[in-house]
Order: C-alpha cells, then sequence, then structure tokens
C-alpha cells in the first residue's frame, strides 16, 4: 500500500512523449503532443514558429543527439499556453505554464 505522501498517488499536470531523434522531427512531435493534450487537431493550433524557430529546433536537437552520446540536452519553451521541454534523447515533456513556473 503506498504512503500517504507518495507522489506516483496524486494528480499531474505533466504530459511526457517521445520521438525517434535519428530520424524524427521535434517541431512536428511537439504539435502533434500538444494537440493530443488539447485534444485538438493540430491544425487549429498557432504556428509553432510563433514560439520558436522549428528549423533550429531540429537541427539543435539532431545535432546535439549525434554529437552527445553520454550526455542529454533539454530546450524549454512556451507553446500554446504549456511549457515544452524537448531532450535530445527523443523525450517531450509537456506541462501547464503557469504550474510550471
Amino acid at each position: 500500500m503506498p504512503s500517504p505522501n507518495d507522489p506516483t498517488d496524486e494528480p499531474t499536470d505533466q504530459y511526457v512523449t517521445a520521438f525517434d531523434p535519428a530520424d524524427g522531427r521535434p517541431s512536428e512531435a511537439i504539435v502533434t503532443a500538444v494537440a493530443a493534450r488539447l485534444e485538438r487537431d493540430p491544425t487549429e493550433l498557432s504556428p509553432l514558429y510563433d514560439a520558436i524557430d522549428p528549423g533550429a529546433l531540429n537541427e539543435l536537437v539532431e545535432h546535439a543527439h549525434r554529437k552527445s552520446t553520454d550526455s542529454v540536452h533539454l530546450v524549454w519553451f512556451t507553446y500554446e499556453g504549456f511549457a515544452v521541454g524537448v531532450r535530445s534523447d527523443g523525450r517531450i515533456q509537456i506541462e501547464d505554464a503557469t504550474a510550471a513556473s
């Protein structure tokens, strides 16, 4: 039986998903994940480039993944009211931006 202070029993506002950094594009994975979190079609969201340069993000994650196998790099930005964290190992974390601050 979990203890009363067990954090796994507490509700969370985090959404975690992943993409394959070897052949996936983080920009596309982010839009898809945020749309899923909002239960909306990706085409209904504001353009990602309003929050971050998608091409630069893709290149940064690809480069970090290719060059550094012993560490993970992380980029955070705000998109559609969420704090979005993208790691070079393919993990994407989406949190309510007000809860993340």
